[in-house]
């Protein structure tokens, strides 16, 4: 384990998840927005327009940390009831669209995995429309497409991908890193079954920006893989990638909730998962809805943003692709 330690701590990707919100004096970033307001230390009542918020509930403010300690047993209840409010709306604020078009026919990419290709010779990801597609000659002949669709390099045979690969993952490409750890993870291509090492290239992944990388990290804690068991840190790892717009993470945010009986927190999770294009999450909508937990209204809106997603995706030459074959089926 010691060198999993190394990515495991709370570095500046993390935010530490128990530590008390208290300014610090050398830090600024917390006063008031308009210095000319006057207000008052919550503590000592002194006025100042220097005065910092207390950086969990926003809702008081301080001379320096010394006043904020001392005010902390009569603040903690509301702080901490605030401080929920705030990581609520935050977490469930519909998150940004990733910017995921398919760099052939600049539609969305599909969630789907079998509906993209991550290509190990330019490090794209192409939607199953355009890797299928017809390849024409100069005389209008179709031929057969052997080639990348973005860079033209020959399709690799046998074991050449690996090769790419690996090249590619030295260029600290994110998401070679990241199949890296899957193949860790589940013991495939080669590589022995590691979940430390595969946990270890997550943490690298995330670090460079790859998104999915916080999911693959959050299953790791909760089912103890690589590291000890920790429902907290999963959650945290998973709300991180939900609140950048990853699907998967979304989804599980909602199965816990609805594991621990709070059908409303799951549907709220499941509601922008399926914006996002899981057809899982609509489902379970429809379950909590035939147990009567959900209204009919929920599953009518959550049909509505499945089709506004599969508006977004659909397209002729994708289609075509799916009924060839069932491995570039896009939803």
């Amino acid at each position: 384990m010691i060198v999993i330690a190394k990515y495991i701590k709370m570095s500046t990707l993390d935010v530490s998840i128990d530590k008390m919100n208290i300014s610090d004096d050398n830090n600024n970033t917390n006063s008031d927005e308009d210095t000319d307001i006057i207000s008052a230390c919550a503590n000592c009542g002194k006025e100042s327009d220097k005065l910092k918020h207390c950086n969990a509930c926003k809702m008081v403010k301080y001379c320096n940390r010394e006043c904020q300690i001392a005010h902390r047993p009569q603040h903690k209840k509301d702080c901490r009831k605030r401080a929920k409010e705030l990581h609520d709306i935050e977490l469930f604020k519909q998150p940004p669209p990733l910017d995921e078009d398919c760099p052939i026919c600049f539609q969305q990419l599909p969630f789907l995995y079998t509906g993209r290709r991550y290509m190990t010779c330019c490090g794209k990801e192409i939607c199953s429309g355009c890797i299928r597609a017809p390849l024409y000659d100069n005389h209008g002949n179709e031929v057969d497409n052997q080639k990348c669709p973005f860079c033209r390099a020959p399709h690799p045979t046998g074991d050449e991908f690996l090769e790419r690969e690996k090249k590619r993952k030295k260029l600290n490409d994110p998401i070679a890193i990241y199949n890296h750890g899957n193949y860790y993870r589940g013991g495939t291509n080669g590589y022995p079954q590691d979940d430390a090492k595969a946990l270890e290239f997550y943490h690298r992944a995330a670090e460079l920006g790859y998104i999915e990388a916080y999911n693959g990290i959050g299953h790791a804690y909760d089912n103890g893989r690589g590291v000890e068991f920790d429902q907290k840190k999963a959650m945290h790892y998973w709300e991180l990638a939900a609140k950048k717009g990853n699907v998967k993470a979304r989804s599980s945010l909602g199965i816990k909730e609805e594991l621990a009986g709070n059908a409303d927190r799951a549907i709220k999770h499941y509601m922008i998962a399926v914006r996002g294009g899981d057809s899982q999450s609509l489902e379970n909508i429809k379950e909590i809805y035939m147990r009567g937990q959900a209204s009919k209204d929920d599953y009518l809106k959550a049909l509505q943003k499945y089709q506004e997603y599969l508006g977004e995706i659909k397209s002729v030459q994708r289609d075509k692709a799916a009924a060839a074959r069932e491995d570039y089926r896009y939803f």
